[in-house]
């Protein structure tokens, strides 16, 4: 909310000069607000206010943030020397009233959900294999080999502020149930936080998530979760923002012994949004750690992702992607049976296209193929679905 308060020949002359110090931190208050981190901006405000009294933004910012936190008296305050200081436009005098008249009561915690239902074939539910061992007189029963299905899904998110300073929590949850393989059906619970912090003009986006995942209506696995999303001052032509992003994920699994591991995680992402159209991409490394002697020992992999989206004037959104993760064990997977170090590389290719019912509700049509490569046969799968949903979203 950029506004001139001062008479134009002096706004003409400031804009042909440099920008200022207090110019410079005034923008990034500005930046905070849109980030939703309050608090900085406040601190930054008055940064600019002490280094430069006669900054009309920076009071008017200051007092509209203030009656958004609820402290009535601090912004009548700063509304009275805006009034008494700068002889405001009508413009800016109707603001403060229409302000004054709704009243400083303080914003409402911001909160979003989604609630999906989806219905959908899958042709290989349990990821079996047409490939046999490769040993004379081992080969795989019929309960490994792929079965078709359809499924019933549900799933949800919800999403609400729960400070000042742009830190939100989050709850998602999933549910889905096959219509013959019920042993297969499964469900995941998981809840975190998010929240944006500034370091000059480093930005970074850290969150926690921990949650649990069932299988077959038993507890199968615990997750915990910590990422941190960085994005340094790297100017880049047409529009292109980088950011590098770290993490650790740590899996216990509930029913299977020396599963257990941590996966640290980094990935560079390049990103470029012109409209109606956006396109990302990234390219990472992993470090899967075993907690004990599991098959394979400890794994190293890469990985790489491209997306495009692009919403049409008819307000149909199609969404197309590419993702590919690659692993290379360190051990033989099971010496004496499965003398092979194991290399993975998984590609799944996904088409989406979303159409709006109304504006808080879709219909969301996605194809998914899947393609897992293996140098041991009887890991090698591949998959195909098909999902038709209905989308509500809120508040």
């Amino acid at each position: 909310m950029l506004v001139a308060l001062s008479c134009a020949p002096a706004h003409a002359e400031q804009q042909a000069a440099p920008p200022s110090e207090a110019d410079i931190l005034y923008d990034k208050a500005l930046q905070s607000i849109a980030e939703g981190r309050k608090n900085d901006a406040n601190a930054t405000l008055q940064r600019v206010i002490d280094m430069a009294p006669s900054h009309a933004g920076a009071w008017l910012e200051l007092a509209l943030l203030q009656c958004s936190l609820g402290n009535q008296d601090e912004a009548e305050r700063l509304f009275n020397v805006i009034e008494l200081r700068f002889d405001p436009p009508p413009g800016i005098v109707q603001l403060i009233a229409n302000t004054r008249s709704a009243g400083c009561v303080g914003a409402l915690p911001l909160s979003q959900y989604s609630i999906t239902v989806s219905r959908g074939i899958d042709q290989n539910v349990n990821q079996g294999s047409t490939r046999d061992l490769g040993v004379a007189d081992l080969g795989l029963s019929p309960e490994f080999r792929p079965q078709h299905d359809q499924y019933t899904m549900l799933s949800g998110e919800y999403l609400r502020d729960i400070g000042p300073n742009g830190a939100i929590g989050f709850v998602q949850f999933q549910g889905r149930h096959n219509d013959t393989l019920t042993k297969y059906d499964s469900g995941a619970l998981f809840a975190g936080a998010e929240t944006p912090w500034r370091f000059g003009d480093w930005s970074v986006r850290g969150s926690a998530l921990a949650g649990f995942v069932t299988l077959g209506g038993q507890f199968y696995q615990r997750q915990y979760q910590l990422q941190a999303r960085v994005g340094p001052p790297m100017p880049l032509p047409y529009s292109l923002q980088f950011h590098v992003l770290g993490g650790l994920t740590h899996a216990s699994y509930v029913t299977l012994q020396n599963f257990d591991s941590t996966t640290g995680e980094l990935r560079g992402m390049l990103s470029r949004r012109s409209g109606t159209t956006s396109i990302n991409a990234s390219l990472g490394v992993q470090e899967d750690k075993a907690a004990s002697a599991r098959p394979g020992g400890d794994r190293r992999g890469w990985s790489s992702s491209l997306q495009w989206r692009h919403r049409y004037g008819s307000g149909i959104t199609a969404d197309l992607g590419y993702t590919m993760q690659a692993w290379k064990s360190s051990l033989p997977y099971a010496p004496g049976v499965i003398a092979q170090v194991r290399d993975q590389t998984t590609h799944v290719f996904r088409t989406t296209f979303i159409y709006p019912v109304t504006r808080s509700q879709n219909v969301v049509l996605e194809a998914r193929q899947v393609i897992n490569k293996e140098n041991i046969p009887i890991f090698q799968y591949n998959n195909r679905q098909l999902q038709l949903s209905w989308q509500w979203q809120g508040p």
